[in-house]
């Protein structure tokens, strides 16, 4: 495996740092490219390139310069178990690879072109491409802020009267109602359970009331599963807050209008914009920089956007954390004075038991659409308490919330696997007997009893190892032995890549039912309606008895099962906790040693941007 991930044109710094397992050989094949190129030979420059190319693919938008060595070692390269000291690697000197970078055609241009593939802004390194996309993000934002929405301030507070009826101050629900109805632009955030889609209903029935039945309103989410839920939820609310029926979300890719040719990639663009009044995206914090620039792009300036999502939760597996940077960024002009008059007994009110007030510092960002929820309402007791622990980086809370004994968590030993092995095989048990009998809606719900969710993909601690460990234990309790090659009743799937034809996609969860004349068909949840397919058209999906906890995002289930990595593990952080925690609607239960947990809620992400910045 090491020899694969070696390159093997990469010499001096480039080769030290890739057999170390700093750098991939796409790393290193990129930056001799560019090299090649630009004209470029400089050692420094080179691995400077290398590193920036390693960053994107490890999630960050450029590289912080400030931070180089603040790189982890790719696992592939101490799957001996041998320790590799990243500050003892021959790290040029800082004002080297500064000067090199100011001095370098890649940066500056040269004589062997036009062609300049990095930029360079104070202290961070950026691929072209990745800067050009952060400068439109920057650019579209500060342009719509700075034109606020003719706003009847009359209809404006009968519809948050109507809307919240019974809401004592402060009442956050109702301050982001009125954000998102004085500004073109909203940023709603939250932790599951908040009231976000519910809130994104009122925010949706208040724009009614303000422009009449004919606004054009688009939904959307990053996958699939997370559109249906978003259509299924404010469906829920449609008839008691006045919404026509028939509201449909869908993925970004899917409202952006994807197609494989073309001069550009979707249909809706900077000169083609998306029809729609409004715009609620969900699920915000799965959003890449690449797709909020498409999206920013797309929608008409007039229009409103509205974008959902919890910050704390992992970021996109593409490059970017654009819903964690829009929450810091500066807040560059007051807020709209129309809100400050509709929701004024919010803003002066203190705190109450039920809500907290906004500090000083939340009110100043109002100034830039955001507004955070923080009243959970989906879970409370000690999972809102244990993610709330593990957010703040509170390990000592965090352990004794999950030995307190309580109920709806509980914190196992890697080797005490017997609840956990009877939530698997009464979870298998429940879904074949509703696939068995072709009752789509019941074997889709009753997939999501109980969740194994796992850090790492592969390995002894990892989703691939665990999946075959659960159908050893159903197949010694029916007596069947699973085979995951063949389709047969009951069989939970993970869709692995996106198929826009079939409208199924990455991450995207499902279970095999008998269908008519015992035909089996494949069933992914959609609202109310079920989406059904033939297996023959699955060209990506697993079997998925335990997933990675970036797999789930977007979803809940009754109980979640959390495998935590032995400590060491660079894959386990306070984000990942965070979000498989976050994952349960009922139980909570965290597989592993207390070294591990307080190490994981130690780790956070640090994904470098330039968004937060001046």
């Amino acid at each position: 495996m090491t020899e694969v991930r070696v390159a093997q044109r990469g010499k001096g710094l480039l080769r030290a740092f890739n057999e170390a397992g700093v750098l991939d050989a796409a790393d290193v094949h990129v930056a001799l490219r560019l090299g090649a190129l630009g004209g470029e030979n400089s050692e420094p420059v080179l691995l400077a390139t290398a590193l920036t190319v390693r960053a994107v693919r490890s999630g960050s938008v450029c590289l912080d310069l400030s931070r180089i060595r603040d790189v982890a070692v790719d696992e592939w390269a101490v799957a001996d178990g041998e320790e590799i000291d990243v500050a003892a690697l021959p790290w040029p000197a800082d004002e080297v690879i500064r000067a090199g970078l100011a001095a370098s055609p890649l940066v500056a241009g040269g004589p062997a072109g036009p062609l300049r593939p990095l930029r360079m802004v104070d202290d961070l390194l950026y691929l072209e491409k990745y800067f050009r996309q952060e400068q439109t993000v920057r650019n579209v934002l500060d342009t719509r802020a700075q034109d606020l929405p003719e706003v009847d301030e009359v209809e404006l507070a009968s519809g948050l009267a109507h809307l919240f009826p019974d809401a004592q101050a402060p009442d956050r629900q109702r301050i982001a109602a009125a954000v998102a109805a004085t500004n073109r632009t909203a940023v709603i955030v939250g932790g599951p359970g908040t009231g976000k889609t519910h809130t994104v209903a009122r925010v949706l029935a208040l724009l009614l009331g303000q422009h009449g039945p004919r606004l054009r309103i688009g939904l959307a989410a990053p996958t699939g599963k997370a559109a249906a839920r978003l259509q299924e939820a404010v469906r829920d609310q449609a008839e008691y807050v006045g919404l026509p029926p028939d509201l449909t979300a869908m993925t970004l890719h899917r409202m952006l209008g994807w197609r494989r040719a073309g001069a550009t990639r979707f249909r809706y663009n900077a000169s083609n914009h998306l029809p729609y009044d409004v715009v609620v995206v969900d699920e915000t914090s799965m959003v890449s920089l690449t797709m909020m620039c498409r999206l920013l792009e797309a929608v008409r300036p007039d229009a409103r956007l509205v974008l959902v999502g919890d910050p704390d939760q992992l970021t996109s597996v593409d490059a970017g954390a654009v819903l964690a940077d829009l929450v810091k960024r500066p807040v560059r002009l007051p807020a709209n004075p129309v809100l400050a008059r509709a929701v004024q007994a919010d803003l002066q009110a203190t705190d109450d038991p039920a809500e907290a007030a906004l500090s000083e510092r939340e009110r100043n960002r109002l100034g830039a659409g955001v507004i955070r929820l923080s009243r959970g309402r989906r879970f409370g007791g000690e999972i809102a308490r244990l993610a709330a622990a593990v957010r703040d980086d509170r390990p000592d809370e965090a352990l004794e919330i999950l030995r307190s004994g309580a109920e709806d968590v509980s914190f196992v030993a890697p080797d005490d696997l017997g609840d956990l092995r009877k939530d698997v095989i009464v979870s298998a048990e429940a879904v074949t007997a509703a696939a068995d009998e072709g009752d789509v809606v019941h074997a889709l719900r009753e997939s999501e009893q109980h969740r194994l969710l796992c850090a790492h993909r592969d390995g002894p601690h990892g989703a691939s190892w665990w999946a075959r460990m659960s159908m050893d234990w159903i197949g010694e309790t029916t007596g069947r032995r699973i085979d995951p090659d063949r389709w047969y009743p009951g069989q939970p799937l993970l869709v692995t890549a996106n198929d826009y034809e079939a409208r199924i996609y990455n991450g995207d969860t499902g279970v095999v039912v008998r269908g008519g004349e015992g035909e089996l068909v494949a069933a992914f949840a959609r609202g109310e309606d079920p989406l059904l397919l033939h297996p023959s058209r699955l060209s990506s999906v697993q079997t998925v008895y335990a997933m990675t906890i970036h797999r789930s995002q977007g979803s809940q289930y009754d109980t979640v099962s959390v495998v935590l990595p032995a400590e060491g593990s660079s894959l386990l952080t306070r984000e990942l906790l965070y979000t498989a925690i976050t994952r349960a609607r009922s139980h909570v239960r965290i597989i592993g040693t207390e070294d591990a947990l307080r190490e994981g809620i130690a780790r956070q992400v640090l994904r470098a941007s330039g968004l937060r910045r001046e």
